[in-house]
Order: structure tokens, then C-alpha cells, then sequence
């Protein structure tokens, strides 16, 4: 008889790692519980020195594989794709501003709260220094990516180096860092449990859960409402037949995964095949309007949770800095949320506590995310189809 091997995804992990870690703050003795903040201070260092890694790594090959693609209707398309992405973390930012005052009890963990949950403390510590700042790599990520970009023969070295820069990442959070969220998930809720600071975390959690999957929907109308004064067809129609292709990123959790599905619903929209076969593979990378709300939202929820202020200009500001951020973050579930955490610190102010509900409340929504971003990127590709026609794309791919 065969084995059967049980097989549960990132976001099943993680719930079980929150269920665990609730439920062990009440067996654990006091070494044990000071045994997982040791862990969890290490890796939390550790994660602080990745960061600006990640950064590098993925921007600067986007930036170089985006501009080796130079053309009309590339630069239409990218900004298209940032314009959304803009206009759903600044619908984020609106809603939450008016919706999660009324929900979330101002200040109903907010520093003081924090610093009890931070009191087991850890046996010892590991600084691990960053090799250099947030927007030191963001800096460093567009001068790598633009040299590459218009100067593609004298820096084909330079190129593949980013290349297998980012392939080092990608092995860095598929083998350590995401086998070991779990764990880190798991020591915050159980340090958060025994100091009762657990509580409001978990109901603000289903509050925001479900303010922000309306809002996807609401997003998704908005969009296909605007690619249809282009295009002129109907946007519920539209949504329908893309719904494969959000069931099908609701599975896999991937943008890229889900490309097949996505080309194929495009074009039974009635875009040309050649719009959507140049169109659904780079918005795949570049349009995270989906994403970028949740981020949004989670990190407003956050900040009135702890009482601080929604500032509109330092959100119009990270809104800006996150969809730059997220272009071309890597293809596995969980990779936005580590790739925003640089701004969240450098921006937001957020601490490593922070930060670590952010990752568990992001997950838990991975799905959603991706599928609102891949179902967005059909009514793009309306508007890309209808701007540029099949004539003008004919003679593109024959250039």
C-alpha cells in the first residue's frame, strides 16, 4: 500500500501555527515559552537582514526584464497597471479611514499592550546588521535595473548576475524563510496569549477579513466599469468570464501559476490573442492592485488598533513606494508581504511585532489578493486592445 502524503499550504500552516500557539500558552512552562522568544529574536534579526536582499533581488531584474521590452504599448501597459495599483491602495486607504474607526476600538492594543506582549524575554539575542538601508536597496535595485535596461549588450554579465541574485532569493524564502514562518507565527501568538494580549488581535483579525474582500469585489467592478468606457463591453459579462481565472488563483495562490487560465478567459472576452498573450504575462509581474489593498488595509487596521494617526500624505507616499516595491515579487504565496516589509518598517513605523501580524493577516487573505490581481488584468488588457487594435500589435511583435 502506497504512502499518502499530506500536503498543507502556507496558509493552513500558519492557522494551525496560531491555533498552537494559543493553545500551548496555557500547558507551557515558563523556559519553554523564553525557548521560542530565543527563536523568534533570531529570526526576526534575521528577517531584518533579508529585506533589503529581497529588495535588490527582485526590482532590479523586473526593471531590466521590463525595459529590454521597450515600446508604445509596454509603457501604456505599465502604466495602466501602476495607475490601478495606485488608485486600489488609495481606495484602501479611504475606506479604512472611514470604515475601521467604527469597527476597531482605537488604541485596543497599542504600546503598552505591545510591550506586555514582548515579555518573555528571549535567553539570548543575535544582532544580524542589514548591509544597508530600505531605500539604499530601492536606490541600488533602479540603477542595476535601468543599466541593464538601456544598455542591454555591455551589461549582459551585469544582467545575469541579477538573475541568479534572484534566483538565490527565491531559494532563500522557498527553503528557510517560509518553512520557518510557521514558527515564528507560532511563538508571537503564544507570547501574545500568555500576556492577554491575544484577544483584540483575533477579533480585529475577522473584522478586517471581511471589510477587505468586499473591497475586492467593489475593486474588480471599478475596474472592468473603467476598461468597458474603453472597450465598450459589459463589465458583469466581463467579470463572469473571468471567474476561472480567479477559482484557479484561489488554488494556487500564484499570479504566474495562473497565467494559462488567465490568457484563455482573456481572449474568450473577445481581446485578440496578441494583446493578451504581450499583456496577462506582464501584468502577472507588475499589476498588484489586489495585493496592494490588502497591505493598505491591514496596515491602516493596524495603526488605529495601536492608536496612531492615518496620515493621508505618508499613505499617498507608501501607496507610491509599495507599488514599486511589489513589481515582479516572487511567485510564491506570501512573497508581497515579504517584499513590503522595508516600507512598512521605514515608512509606517512599524515594529518586528508589527510586522509579524502583518504576515499572518495578509495570508490568511493570500488567495484573494492574487486572484483580484490576475482578474484585473483583463480589463488592461480591454483597455490595451482597444487603444492599440490588432493592426498596431501585428507590427510590434513583427519588429
Amino acid at each position: 500500500m502506497k504512502n499518502i502524503k499530506l500536503r498543507i499550504g502556507l496558509l493552513g500552516r500558519i492557522a494551525i501555527a496560531i491555533a498552537l500557539g494559543i493553545g500551548a500558552a496555557f500547558i507551557f512552562p515558563h523556559w519553554l515559552v523564553r525557548s521560542f522568544a530565543t527563536f523568534g529574536s533570531i529570526f526576526s534579526s534575521f528577517l531584518g537582514f533579508t529585506i533589503p536582499l529581497l529588495i535588490v533581488g527582485f526590482v532590479a531584474p523586473a526593471i531590466a526584464d521590463i525595459g529590454r521590452r521597450a515600446g508604445a504599448m509596454l509603457l501604456t501597459t505599465v502604466l495602466i497597471a501602476y495607475a490601478m495599483t495606485l488608485g486600489s491602495g488609495m481606495l484602501a486607504y479611504f475606506s479604512a479611514s472611514e470604515i475601521f474607526p467604527q469597527l476597531i476600538t482605537p488604541g485596543s492594543f497599542n504600546e503598552e499592550t505591545q510591550a506586555a506582549a514582548q515579555s518573555a524575554q528571549p535567553f539570548f539575542t543575535l544582532s544580524i546588521a542589514p548591509l544597508m538601508s530600505v531605500m539604499t536597496a530601492l536606490v541600488l535595485a533602479f540603477v542595476l535595473g535601468f543599466a541593464c535596461a538601456v544598455r542591454p549588450e555591455e551589461t549582459a554579465t551585469l544582467k545575469r548576475c541579477i538573475d541568479e541574485f534572484r534566483a538565490v532569493i527565491n531559494l532563500l524564502i522557498m527553503k528557510i524563510i517560509i518553512p520557518l514562518l510557521p514558527i515564528y507565527i507560532f511563538n508571537i501568538f503564544l507570547d501574545m496569549t500568555v500576556t492577554g494580549a491575544v484577544a483584540p488581535v483575533l477579533v480585529t483579525f475577522f473584522k478586517i477579513i471581511a471589510v477587505i474582500f468586499a473591497l475586492h469585489i467593489l475593486l474588480l467592478v471599478a475596474q472592468y466599469c473603467i476598461a468597458s468606457l474603453f472597450s465598450g463591453y459589459n463589465p458583469l459579462r466581463s467579470l463572469k468570464t473571468m471567474l476561472p481565472a480567479y477559482a484557479t488563483a484561489l488554488g494556487t495562490q500564484s499570479s504566474a501559476a495562473t497565467i494559462p487560465v488567465t490568457l484563455e478567459q482573456t481572449i474568450k472576452m473577445g481581446v485578440s490573442k496578441d494583446v493578451a498573450g504581450f499583456v496577462i504575462p506582464l501584468c502577472a509581474t507588475i499589476h498588484m492592485s489586489g495585493s496592494t489593498l490588502k497591505i493598505v488595509c491591514c496596515a491602516a487596521a493596524l495603526m488605529i488598533a495601536k492608536g496612531m494617526p492615518l496620515d493621508a500624505t505618508t499613505f499617498i507616499g507608501f501607496v507610491a513606494m509599495l507599488g514599486i516595491t511589489l513589481v515582479a515579487a516572487p511567485g510564491v504565496p506570501g512573497g508581497c508581504i515579504m517584499a513590503s516589509l522595508g516600507i512598512l518598517s521605514s515608512m509606517l513605523g512599524f515594529s518586528e511585532a508589527d510586522n509579524a501580524l502583518m504576515i499572518a493577516l495578509y495570508i490568511a487573505m493570500d488567495s484573494f489578493g492574487t486572484a483580484c490581481n490576475i482578474t484585473g488584468d483583463g480589463a488592461i488588457a480591454q483597455i490595451i486592445d482597444r487603444l492599440f487594435g490588432r493592426s498596431k500589435v501585428a507590427a510590434l511583435a513583427a519588429e
